[in-house]
């Protein structure tokens, strides 16, 4: 762990040697990590009290890792993660919330809270995060960061605690296209869909229209401003009933989670933090029903999405709805704000398709982040076209 920690973004383990690679594509810099992710020599804590009692020593490290020690990254710490990743907030009632770099009003985001706030922070090059229902995408609009939910199942979570198993996947934050891109040549083999270099543009104008009105303004303006060098979207609307997407994220992420953590619950009555605790009681209450509903649904409207990309289409559309809540904000305008950036955040883990969020705008002086949907297994190319984007769309709005 750093010695300086202005950010509180690293968790206080004792410092154990972590082995990397000499020489490698990503020698030179610096990686941080989510505690749910395994490094040999360390617990993993899953920011719960009660799962670090548990956890012992690692004798493993988690896949995703090595694959980054291997490439020349070298290790400077774990991150905290909200209670168990269950929360978009980055607020921790056990181990406190890291301070967010670009905005140091406004809460991190959560669960990867750690991990970007150490990039932001610039006390690490590369973190990586897990995403679930938002869990990079979030944090890394409210950091001014490039952040990425990859494709569900190309990458290894072998060795990292789980929320729900069919959304759950590894991610990671970089200040960056450049050194964004780098990681990406690492982790992913040849793409199963590689996009055109430019790919045929989807502006998801609905999706826009779930952004506060300022928010919404700025980032159509960044989408104009790109025009010129990738050409004009074609406008559609992506969800006959965005709030029947909603609810099934919900009962499928709820079931899921219960799945995971509950028998621990159960068995040891852990003191859950707020937010946490309301969310573990409505997943307990998830019935077959919903459940069943729930994928039938999400099959539905995997299918519609595949046929809107096709094998060279991209959609456009904010990852969040507006700059991040204050600190000060109440747990339940929080959770009123969480709710909506679902609206947003649930399309790509339903659909298991990749999705970039790139730092594209300002608003009070807060980043605000612009996202890109590809078909499933483009993630390269979806990178590569999401760094060309973020170029040509840069803009900043006090």
């Amino acid at each position: 762990m750093p010695i300086e920690d202005p950010f509180r973004c690293f968790v206080p383990y004792p410092d154990a040697p972590v082995k990397n690679a000499a020489f490698g594509p990503l020698a030179g810099l610096t990686l941080a990590v989510k505690d749910l992710f395994d490094v040999k020599g360390y617990p993993t804590g899953a920011g719960s009290p009660t799962v670090l009692a548990q956890s012992g020593i690692k004798t493993r490290t988690a896949p995703i890792v090595r694959t980054l020690l291997d490439a020349g990254a070298r290790f400077v710490g774990k991150t905290h993660t909200d209670e168990l990743a269950f929360s978009l907030n980055g607020k921790n009632a056990h181990f406190g919330a890291p301070i967010n770099p670009s905005a140091p009003d406004r809460i991190t985001g959560g669960s990867s809270s750690g991990s970007m706030a150490a990039v932001a922070g610039r006390l690490a090059d590369i973190a990586i995060g897990s995403d679930t229902g938002g869990s990079v995408r979030a944090p890394a609009s409210y950091g001014g960061l490039f952040g990425i939910r990859p494709s569900h199942g190309r990458l290894s979570l072998k060795h990292a605690w789980p929320l729900a198993q069919s959304l759950d996947t590894p991610g990671w934050f970089a200040r960056d296209g450049e050194t964004f891109a780098r990681v990406a040549e690492v982790v992913f083999g040849k793409d199963r869909i590689a996009l055109p270099e430019i790919p045929r543009m989807l502006l998801a104008d609905d999706m826009f229209s779930q952004a506060v009105p300022d928010a919404e303004n700025i980032l159509r303006n960044v989408v104009q401003r790109a025009v010129p060098a990738l050409g004009q979207p074609e406008s559609i609307k992506v969800a006959r009933d965005l709030d029947a997407l909603y609810w099934t994220f919900r009962w499928v992420q709820g079931r899921e989670a219960w799945i995971a953590d509950g028998p621990m619950i159960e068995r040891f009555a852990p003191p859950l933090g707020p937010g946490v605790a309301e969310r573990f009681a409505f997943s307990k209450s998830v019935t077959d029903a919903e459940y069943a509903k729930a994928e039938t649904t999400r099959k539905n409207f995997r299918a519609k999405l595949a046929r809107w990309l096709g094998r060279d289409g991209v959609l456009i559309l904010p990852t969040v709805p507006d700059i991040a809540p204050l600190v000060s904000a109440q747990e339940p305008e929080l959770d009123d704000f969480r709710n909506r950036a679902l609206r947003l955040l649930c399309l790509a883990g339903l659909s298991g398709f990749p999705q970039v969020t790139m730092p594209v705008a300002q608003r009070e002086g807060a980043p605000l982040g612009l996202s890109l949907i590809g078909p499933k297994g483009s993630d390269k190319s979806l990178i590569a076209f999401a760094v060309k984007f973020e170029r040509a769309a840069r803009i900043r709005i006090a």
